[in-house]
């Protein structure tokens, strides 16, 4: 990778603590401070061409400062170009030819230190959250070795967790997959001795979905889930893969950074966590089903209590987070049905790989459940049982919920769908 630098430039910060950690990428071994400091042009947007580009726009920023807005150039469309242009950031590619930039009509000065997200887009269209490295910071404590996998895009908020890590902390080496790797990651992962790896529900249903044996190859001692509604059924499911695993899963957000950590095995998180109040950590409520978050790792402009956007259910003595408010609730002549419960329940079938739950318009009640399934491919010594057809799985759901939430229609999908975010929108 050959790009213009800025090596002759007085860095504005100390090299960061992580700067010898090992780097994987694309095959390559490396490591931070073998990393060029492409010049950019402050305020920069850069779209990444790929993730070795991605990282040496992070060290770059890490170096000198430079505000940055991070992506992939397939999360940046036409009119969000023009939006970043109209707030006088330089749009530049990065590739292996170099910085490629397109200057604002209208230049502003850059505001050094600042850090810029674009959210998933999950309530409409991408927006940006302030940070600074500092509040993408979250783990501040000596860690144990660990080398880490990074499967996310690129400027991500959970890709940035992952690279602040090993930025920041001695011995978090990094290996780091592209998207046409993602189906053969364990492969990657074993050759490079990962033991530790984040990732989305979707992420890790999908591997053991594809290749469960080989994931069972990688010799994970920590296994993180986040991003998306974190049921039993996945935990279960890695939990039986990984016995001595410290399998975490972890809520955070653009907006509130990372708020929740859990590492008991169980969906969702303990009642008594609500409204505790502790220095230095996020405060958690729940006002009208929803979460509300007020956390010192919050994005610009975001101080005090945060409304997620994200449904909550108390059961149990646990706080269970199934879904966004906006797709969560489905109205079935006038009986409130929680698409995530009806989500965990189908996920609970073992012949269930991954599900998806919507409403559907219908006569008489207005909306009925239906849903999507994958199923988990049929191991040859079983085959004779057959596998559950549709009548069988809406049987399973009417002997554990209410009869207005069990489905009506379920199809059968081929493969679990996942967007470049590695989440199925669920």
């Amino acid at each position: 990778m050959t790009v213009a630098t800025s090596r002759h430039r007085t860095p504005a910060h100390p090299e960061p603590a992580g700067v010898d950690n090992r780097l994987v990428v694309g095959g390559a071994a490396l490591t931070w401070r073998s990393l060029p400091t492409p010049a950019l042009p402050g305020p920069a947007a850069v779209l990444a061409h790929s993730a070795a580009h991605a990282l040496t726009a992070a060290r770059q920023h890490a170096v000198h400062g430079t505000e940055l807005l991070l992506s992939t150039a397939s999360r940046v469309d036409a009119a969000m170009r023009t939006e970043l242009l109209e707030a006088g950031f330089t749009v530049s590619v990065l590739d292996d030819d170099g910085v490629h930039p397109s200057a604002p009509a209208r230049p502003r000065a850059a505001e050094p230190g600042r850090l810029w997200l674009l959210t998933s887009g999950s309530t409409g269209r991408p927006k940006r959250v302030g940070h600074t490295l500092d509040t993408l910071t979250t783990v501040r404590v000596d860690q144990p070795g660990r080398t880490w996998l990074c499967p996310y895009a690129p400027g991500t908020y959970a890709w940035w967790q992952v690279v602040t890590l090993s930025l920041t902390q001695p011995g978090q080496h990094l290996v780091v997959v592209e998207p046409d790797e993602l189906d053969d990651w364990p492969s990657v992962a074993a050759a490079h001795g990962v033991d530790a790896a984040s990732g989305t529900p979707t992420f890790w249903r999908r591997t053991l979905y594809r290749d469960a044996d080989a994931l069972a190859r990688v010799p994970l001692r920590q296994i993180t889930l986040g991003g998306e509604p974190v049921d039993q059924a996945i935990l279960d499911q890695l939990r039986e893969v990984f016995p001595a695993a410290r399998i975490s899963w972890i809520y955070a957000s653009s907006e509130v950074g990372a708020s929740i950590v859990v590492h008991d095995g169980r969906a969702g998180f303990p009642v008594d966590w609500l409204d505790r109040e502790t220095p230095g950590r996020p405060t958690l409520s729940v006002h009208d089903d929803e979460l509300v978050v007020t956390s010192p790792y919050h994005g610009a402009g975001l101080a005090g209590p945060v409304r997620t956007g994200d449904r909550v259910q108390v059961l149990d003595g646990r706080v269970l987070i199934t879904g966004r408010l906006d797709s969560d609730e489905i109205n079935v002549g006038g009986s409130k049905v929680s698409a995530g419960v009806v989500r965990g329940v189908l996920a609970g079938h073992p012949a269930v790989a991954w599900a998806r739950v919507t409403g559907r318009r219908a006569p008489v009640l207005g909306r009925m459940v239906v849903a999507e399934v994958v199923l988990v491919p049929a191991e040859p010594a079983s085959a004779d049982t057959g596998v559950p057809d549709e009548a069988a799985l809406v049987r399973w759901c009417a002997d554990r919920l209410s009869e207005h939430a069990v489905p009506r229609r379920i199809r059968v999908l081929t493969d679990i769908p996942v967007k470049e975010t590695l989440k199925s929108d669920v």
